[in-house]
């Protein structure tokens, strides 16, 4: 394709979560809770994806979303604003490196601008209606730290946002993002989006769609053809100024200059480049660790795991084992090669025991379909094994966009299979691989060990492996709430309390619960085992009392006091006693990642500062509030260890 005024084409993908290296989902890669690895996974996708040709990636998605029947909650960072943030400014320092200019850099692109996770019901690309105060201090936040961290790019949402598409919002694009933030990349409407305010309702055909996104800031139109087909008869028409135009093609040309396209359109593309960054045994390992450190323990009665390598026979029984592309999950970049370099978890495991001791197999049913016909076969299999290890859960397609479920119970006749398993009486552990949490009580109540394994990419199978047997000792935190039953949804850590606060089970009549439904979630936010054990002890707050102009520090002992070393994800929250508005009942303030040998002890240190305190108040305003706060800390959202009062003068 020839340009006129020789001006370079941009090609931009959807790298998601890897290149050809294919790391886990980002919801798993929130679920480590480390922010060097989630930053390294972006590193090396912006150097696989920019040496073959990538210019720009859709990614990171930043939304916040509070309902596991959303299907791009896979794409995201789970519920928590504090942690979202965080992950949002790693994925774009990850993406863009040094800086887009760099032949290993990519642009970046946060999407979507806004609130595209609190879609109404869970249904993907339903409406949202909320108040601006909640969209200011929830939805917002990731967007301003991944345009802190350098963002290039924004992409707008399908949704509409209290009435008005997203793609057509004033608000969103001119006043927040590109006057109030002072944003100078481009936006970028989500896929067909400025044609779709049509079917919104909002203008009557593309014409319209297009005047009204490129004067609420959307500057490139993606698949709609409403500005190659109209904007030029709009500024004939002086419907739209040419300095709207010129600015939006300003913002696209300016991106080009820096990503050096007009000195060489071709300098992304470098064959030998290609093949190194392919083919890059450092990025296996990363790949490796990242997945490892993304997994979940939820459960290890009598400490089942990890299990022995030599002297047991293992079954690998269900329909996930020997299966291969499953483990990329949803928005994975198809490779026109093989499928070699992508680890089953059938390989992890048979290359982790060896040939002398093999497991044994069976697939036992398919992942969605209803025939029991291998039943039979399967708990054979698991009478002859001293331990049975079932991989179950989704098909990487259930989870992603345009995959919104109303049931979040495992597909078919998984959960019949695992019953039939456990009712042989050997000791089952259960691996679950999935795009975000699911609904399975029976499994939590009558397995003895569980994994929540995500999906995790191309070295799926030796993650997974290494877990199993101990070669990692698992570390991840849950960073979305699990729901006992779908009637709790939307359930999150950080509600808000009522007037007739129900405090446990037991009161239901008259207070805010359920009356068929505990109030408590099966798994909280921030939740997730260890093989070992940690004990906290001996919090200290330096001072009861704290001016605005200064801090305060909170400082507890942690100690593996267990028998593995292992890694511990301290979690500090803070409540508003009393407020001008309601507060939550606990926020995530801060976190720290930390390895401990056995019998090691560390003093894990919490600088409290005015900022933590702060929150948008009615009018929109970001302010503190003299009164008392109470700091906690804890290894999960339920699991608080310590907590101690502070007054804020």
């Amino acid at each position: 394709m020839e340009s006129r005024l020789k001006i370079p084409l941009l090609f931009g993908q959807d790298v998601i979560h890897g290149y050809k290296t294919t790391f886990p989902i980002p919801l798993a890669e929130a679920a480590s809770w480390d922010l060097k690895q989630i930053e390294l996974a972006a590193r090396i996708a912006a150097v696989e994806a920019s040496a073959s040709g990538i210019h720009w990636t859709f990614a990171p998605m930043v939304d916040i979303s509070r309902d596991p029947r959303w299907g791009r909650v896979m794409e995201g960072a789970g519920e928590d604003t504090y942690l979202g943030s965080l992950i949002a400014r790693a994925r774009v320092l990850g993406f863009q490196g040094t800086g887009i200019g760099s032949v290993d850099a990519v642009m970046a692109c946060a999407k979507h601008f806004a609130a595209y996770g609190a879609a109404i019901g869970g249904r993907d690309y339903n409406s949202v209606d909320m108040s601006l105060r909640t969209l200011w201090e929830t939805y917002l936040p990731p967007f301003k730290a991944a345009l802190d961290a350098g963002a290039a790019t924004f992409m707008n949402s399908f949704n509409d946002l209290n009435g008005i598409p997203a793609t057509g919002n004033v608000y969103l694009q001119r006043e927040i993002l590109k006057d109030k933030w002072g944003f100078t990349g481009f936006v970028v409407s989500d896929w067909g989006s400025i044609g779709e305010m049509i079917p919104h309702g909002y203008v009557a055909n593309n014409k319209e769609a297009a005047q009204s996104a490129i004067m609420a800031g959307s500057d490139m139109d993606m698949e709609s053809r409403a500005y190659k087909n109209h904007l030029a008869e709009l500024v004939a028409e002086n419907k739209v100024p040419l300095s709207v135009v010129d600015d939006a093609v300003r913002r696209v040309l300016r991106k080009k200059f820096e990503l050096g396209l007009f000195d060489d359109p071709f300098r992304f593309s470098n064959a030998e480049r290609e093949k190194k960054a392919l083919n890059n045994k450092e990025h296996e390992k990363a790949a490796r660790e990242i997945a490892s450190s993304s997994i979940v323990l939820l459960k290890n009665e009598n400490e089942l795991l990890p299990l022995p390598k030599k002297g047991k026979k293992i079954a690998y029984i269900g329909p996930l084992v020997k299966e291969v592309k499953q483990n990329l999950g949803f928005w994975s970049i198809e490779m026109p090669d093989d499928s070699s370099y992508i680890v089953s978890q059938w390989q992890g495991m048979t290359e982790k025991l060896g040939k002398s001791n093999a497991p044994l197999y069976a697939r036992g049913c398919g992942i969605a379909d209803t025939s029991r016909a291998g039943f039979a076969e399967a708990i054979a299999v698991a009478k002859q094994a001293d331990f049975v290890v079932l991989s179950v859960g989704e098909a990487r397609d259930m989870s992603g966009e345009a995959k919104s479920r109303s049931s979040l119970r495992l597909p078919g006749v998984q959960e019949d299979l695992i019953k039939a398993i456990v009712a042989t009486g050997k000791p089952v552990v259960i691996c679950i691989n999935a795009g975000r949490p699911l609904v399975f009580d029976w499994i939590s109540d009558n397995v003895p060990a569980i994994l929540y394994t995500w999906w995790l990419g191309s070295q799926a199978g030796h993650a997974i492996a290494d877990v199993l047997f101990g070669d990692y000792n698992p570390s991840g935190k849950l960073p979305m709430t699990f729901p006992r039953s779908e009637g709790q949804i939307p359930i999150y850590y950080n509600y808000l309390n009522t007037g007739r606060p129900a405090p446990n089970d037991s009161f239901r009549f008259y207070r805010s619960a359920y009356i068929d439904e505990s109030i408590y979630p099966k798994y909280e936010f921030g939740y997730g085992l260890s093989y070992t054990t940690f004990k906290y002890d001996n919090l200290k707050l330096d001072k009861n009392q704290m001016k605005a102009d200064e801090f305060a520090t909170l400082a507890i002992d942690v100690t593996n006091s267990g028998k593995y070393d292992g890694e511990e994800v301290v979690q500090l929250y803070i409540r508003d006693k009393v407020a001008s508005v309601v507060r939550p009942m606990k926020e995530l303030k801060g976190f720290e990642k930390i390895k401990l040998k056995a019998g090691e002890t560390k003093t894990i240190t919490f600088k409290i500062s005015k900022s933590q305190l702060a929150f948008y108040n009615n009018n929109l305003e970001w302010i503190t509030e003299p009164g008392e706060f109470e700091l906690m800390i804890g290894s999960s959202s339920a699991k608080i260890h310590g907590k101690a009062t502070l007054v804020l003068q």
